[in-house]
């Protein structure tokens, strides 16, 4: 009996804490099928809620600023965050790397509402003294960047720390230039690392409220903000049915990098068997 409870308390456990973190996921997605308002009845089901999303300017608009938005934010984090990485991995001396490494790192521990806060009070200061930039979409961006680049540096450094540095020695051996053995060896390397960075920047950017609610501007609302003063105002199935369509994107974007990285890493396990027995 025993044995058995000890064989079987680490599933249930675990079944557990997935119930516990997806369940709330579930009953969103129910209900954003059902025929009325109401929260804690399903009455029938219906699409009226998607065809309300269809028509609500707000959330529409909303959600095309949050994916402009992300994106640029997830190209520049992804490549801010690589130069920044393999300066610190392949540079382990130069002046002012624990200042460099220190600030790069700070928006991994600070929380959002101090960044938030501080990156309104620059960009209002710049305003004042250079009429520029803007409250509005740039300022999200360069609010974005500042966070998702701190979170792809630390993908990329750990690719980096575990890429074998013999490959970059065989290429300098043989007449490549420092930027061309980047280019040409240690990007090719770590380039899933790369992608899973700017996927990592880009759902965080597309997901984040706080840094966008500072530095939003007159007319300009991510979606995330959209949703945020819509549940304020009371239950409106019109939120369940943009995060079902939320949830249904990310998970088909996360299952088809899975499915990809999977396929290149026994791709390249097969290549690498051919090539020792060759």
């Amino acid at each position: 009996m025993g044995n058995l409870f000890a064989r079987h308390f680490g599933k249930g456990w675990l079944l557990l804490v997935f119930a516990f973190l997806y369940a709330p996921l579930v009953f969103m997605i129910v209900f954003s099928f059902n025929s009325t308002r109401q929260d804690a009845v399903f009455t029938g089901f219906s699409l009226r809620w998607y065809e309300a999303l269809l028509d609500d300017s707000k959330i529409v608009n909303g959600f095309f600023v949050s994916l402009k938005v992300a994106l640029t934010t997830g190209v520049l984090s992804a490549v801010l965050g690589t130069f920044a990485a393999f300066v610190l991995v392949r540079y382990q001396r130069f002046w002012g790397r624990t200042l460099f490494s220190g600030m790069v790192n700070a928006p991994l521990v600070m929380p959002e509402v101090i960044i938030g806060l501080s990156l309104l009070l620059l960009m209002v200061g710049a305003q004042n003294v250079f009429g520029w930039p803007q409250r509005g979409m740039l300022t999200i961006i360069l609010g974005h960047t500042l966070m998702g680049m701190a979170y792809a540096m630390v993908v990329v450094q750990s690719r980096l720390r575990e890429m074998d540095r013999r490959i970059e020695e065989a290429a300098m051996d043989l007449g490549a230039r420092p930027h061309q053995v980047f280019f040409l060896v240690t990007l090719p390397n770590i380039a899933q690392a790369v992608l899973a960075a700017f996927l990592l920047s880009f759902t965080l950017s597309f997901d984040d409220v706080v840094i966008s609610e500072f530095l939003s501007g007159p007319g300009v609302n991510t979606l995330p903000q959209v949703i945020f003063g819509y549940a304020r105002r009371g239950i409106n199935p019109t939120i369940y049915a943009a995060a079902t369509i939320l949830i249904v994107v990310v998970t088909t974007v996360i299952v088809s990098y899975a499915v990809w990285v999977a396929r290149a890493t026994r791709r390249r396990e097969r290549e690498m068997a051919a090539a020792l027995q060759g």
